[in-house]
């Protein structure tokens, strides 16, 4: 497996549409959905490769002068637990503490919710994020799950 960051602003969104829409169990919503395409446009974004087939992919974005968001990400289905997600973490927090970011964060359905949502969880944490707090962002069947993790040095 392949992962490199892309820089092409039509080929990031071909990868992202590709990916997204074959995971609708956590991205069903259309209009979420078209948002995660359109900005991952602007976004540093890095793609797993098969084959030169995209099999997943990963956003970043910054939210302060020190940190910055894992925004979106998805693995195909028939890559899940075949080590896709950790290779292109590995890569975006390289990235991210190349370029002088201190924390990453991430957001998710609360753990208790969904299963699938249990399983993004469950990765989540194996990767080293912590849990910082539970915010009534989206919903309250959907309760935001902010995990963080220091990457500086």
């Amino acid at each position: 497996m392949l992962v490199k960051q892309v820089t092409d602003i039509n080929e990031k969104q071909r990868i992202s549409r590709e990916i997204l829409e074959g995971l609708l169990e956590w991205f069903e919503v259309t209009e979420s959905r078209e948002n995660f395409i359109a900005e991952s446009a602007d976004q540093p974004f890095f793609a797993a490769f098969e084959n030169s087939e995209p099999v997943g992919f990963l956003c970043l974005k910054e939210t302060g002068r020190d940190s910055v968001e894992l925004a979106v990400m998805g693995v195909k289905k028939d890559f899940h637990r075949h080590g896709a997600g950790r290779e292109l973490f590995s890569a975006a927090k390289d990235f991210a503490a190349a370029e002088g970011y201190s924390f990453m964060q991430v957001k998710t359905v609360k753990m208790g919710m969904y299963e699938d949502y249990d399983r993004t969880n469950r990765f989540y944490i194996s990767l080293g994020f912590k849990e910082l707090e539970v915010l009534p962002l989206w919903d309250e069947a959907n309760p935001c799950q902010v995990y963080v993790m220091y990457i500086g040095k």
